[in-house]
């Protein structure tokens, strides 16, 4: 919202190449409001189990957060193939998402002290380990050639919603519902072969004191038939509150997988309902 009480406008700038990566052109999204700035940012990031789904994920989220003066860079990443692990490659790109816009903020019309993570599903994996972890020597530094290489990747906020926090529990997860392990994809081993790379992978293992001066906001379903909810976000919840971290939680009555890409203003809408406890949170926060 601008000084009026009105909604920004906003302007979009579609497929723009933030970093290349092993040969990879990544591409992202940018959902801008117009005004005065500079403005906060959230670099957002899809899920689809590490191995699919889209940018356009946000396409909805975009427009109702630039409006409201948030900006949105909606980023592409690697995704995991059968003998074509992914990790900790697509947390790099992540990082390098975050230089991106923190690199550009001057011409974009952005705070760079003001940058967070916005992240569903496996993008909220991603996003909770680039947040907490980004610094880890397994995360930082892996693309030195990038044109922003050198920009910070510190965040002020880490917005995640139904996301995977435990890839142990994960893993375990997919070997009872499915005959294709997405988890052993991402990460090129199964948690018998490499219990200390699960590890590595879970966020809830940068749920440290050194790591609290992220503010963080966890979402989900109570019925949620993919990610536990008691094994991912009410662990990581009470993982972060034990290590000092100011946390805040929106748990969705009713609400199963999926639900983060629908469109906020459809009556009934799971992402209606938080979409406003999501803006005050960013409003005291970002």
């Amino acid at each position: 919202m601008n000084s009026a009480g009105k909604p920004n406008e906003i302007e979009t700038r579609m497929g723009l190449t933030y970093a290349t990566h092993d040969s990879v052109a990544l591409a992202g999204d940018l959902y801008l409001p117009k005004g005065a700035g500079p403005f906060p940012a959230l670099v957002a990031v899809h899920g689809g189990g590490w191995v699919q789904g889209a940018r356009n994920a946000f396409q909805y989220w975009g427009p109702y957060l630039a409006a409201r003066g948030y900006a949105v860079f909606a980023i592409s990443y690697r995704l995991a193939k059968t003998g074509q692990k992914t990790f900790p490659h697509a947390v790099q790109d992540v990082l390098a998402g975050i230089q991106y816009v923190r690199g550009n903020a001057a011409s974009l019309n952005i705070a760079p002290d003001r940058i967070g993570l916005f992240g569903h599903s496996a993008g909220g994996n991603l996003s909770a380990l680039a947040a907490l972890g980004g610094r880890s020597p397994i995360f930082a530094g892996g693309y030195p050639q990038d044109p922003h290489a050198s920009v910070a990747t510190e965040v002020k906020v880490l917005a995640g919603v139904y996301g995977v926090y435990d890839v142990a529990e994960m893993w375990q997860t997919y070997n009872q519902q499915s005959s294709e392990n997405n988890i052993a994809k991402f990460l090129g081993a199964s948690l018998p072969e490499n219990r200390q790379l699960y590890f590595d992978a879970s966020p809830i293992s940068y749920a440290t004191v050194a790591n609290n001066k992220v503010a963080v906001h966890l979402s989900t379903g109570t019925e949620d038939d993919l990610v536990d909810r008691k094994a991912n976000t009410d662990a990581f919840v009470l993982a972060l509150k034990q290590a000092g971290f100011f946390v805040r939680s929106c748990i969705v009555q009713g609400a199963r997988h999926y639900w983060g890409s629908d469109p906020i203003d459809e009556p009934g809408s799971q992402s209606g309902f938080l979409a406003p406890r999501l803006v005050r949170f960013l409003a005291e926060k970002l």
